[in-house]
């Protein structure tokens, strides 16, 4: 089971603020790593570096926008600075809202694009000095499976973590003679703030939870929505020693949910 543990390893988490970020954050210092919690919220990082050192573990809160290129080289040299050295990133920061293609404005294309895709290019390459020099590491980022067959609404996002996909692929590749791992996991259903909008009726406050709980009986072979350990839980088994010998690879954590035909989804 010590191929599991991440002992003695430094660790970045981009968009570990709250959600599948923050539980893989969690799960690193649980597994002996040190993590730095990187958010553009500064409050929420903070509270994540808190809420792991209440449990004994190690945390430093790193306020960072990944759309900001020198501002990453910044952060990612102060992160090595504190720790060290550097051996696991993790790409979870992200932007998304619904919004008709028609009618998205070009400002509105480009936050979703600068923070899915090209923050994660700017994490990428940020990191992998410190990961060479390392002698090699872990790259893991998150995207999704809606762009598999499109969805409606999604233009931005979709085409965005498509990006990342392709990004993934390549960096395996150019960067394996280095010893550096570099995959992704796509996440299914998990009720974020966003989901949770979309289901929440005009002049409600809160979503229609019988319209969420069929959804999960309909659309989910597992039966339920997902939780952020659930994806927590792949991203630490890709950044330890049991991953080592996979990269290149994009694994789909859903319950099954984009196997369902599309009119029951």
């Amino acid at each position: 089971m010590k191929l599991f543990e991440l002992p003695g390893k430094a660790a970045i988490v981009t968009g570990a603020g709250r959600g599948i970020g923050k539980a893989t954050a969690e799960l690193f210092a649980a597994a002996g790593a040190s993590v730095a919690v990187l958010d553009v919220s500064g409050e929420h990082a903070q509270r994540t570096a808190e809420a792991i050192g209440s449990t004994g573990g190690t945390a430093i809160a790193v306020t960072c926008d990944v759309t900001d290129e020198q501002a990453v080289e910044q952060a990612f040299a102060g992160v090595v600075k504190d720790f060290g050295s550097l051996d696991i990133l993790v790409n979870n920061a992200a932007g998304n809202f619904y919004a008709p293609s028609a009618e998205l404005s070009a400002n509105a294309w480009r936050s979703v694009i600068e923070t899915d895709l090209y923050g994660t290019f700017y994490c990428c390459q940020a990191a992998y000095p410190a990961l060479k020099a390392a002698g090699g590491g872990r790259i893991v980022s998150v995207s999704m499976t809606l762009h598999y067959r499109g969805w409606p609404l999604m233009a931005h996002a979709t085409a965005a973590k498509a990006g990342v996909d392709a990004l993934t692929r390549t960096l395996a590749l150019e960067w394996a003679p280095d010893r550096i791992t570099v995959n992704a996991v796509a996440p299914g259903p998990i009720p974020t703030e966003g989901v949770k909008k979309a289901f929440t009726p005009p002049d409600a406050t809160t979503p229609d939870l019988f319209k969420m709980d069929v959804f999960a009986k309909q659309a989910i072979p597992a039966g339920r929505w997902g939780k952020p350990e659930d994806i927590g839980h792949m991203v630490t088994f890709l950044a330890s020693p049991a991953g080592d010998w996979i990269t290149g690879a994009i694994f789909v954590v859903d319950g099954g949910h984009w196997l369902v035909p599309a009119d029951r989804r």
